[in-house]
């Protein structure tokens, strides 16, 4: 699977789970709200003040290291 700006939180932590951790550590600590399912990336970060190439750099990073 390919991770862009427009995957959803959903898609993104049913493809592999560890994104959580991943995202958690780049300071978006409500990755279980139930309301960041439908979001994507791009607007999780915009609303946590993250830089969505950042994070989903940080993303790619973790998924290429498997």
């Amino acid at each position: 699977m390919e991770i862009t700006k427009q995957t959803t939180m959903g898609e993104m932590l049913e493809y592999d789970t560890g994104i959580a951790y991943v995202l958690m550590q780049c300071g978006m600590h409500c990755v279980g709200c139930p309301s960041s399912v439908n979001e994507s990336l791009e607007q999780a970060c915009e609303v946590h003040g993250l830089d969505a190439d950042e994070v989903l750099r940080s993303i790619n990073d973790y998924l290429d290291s498997k």
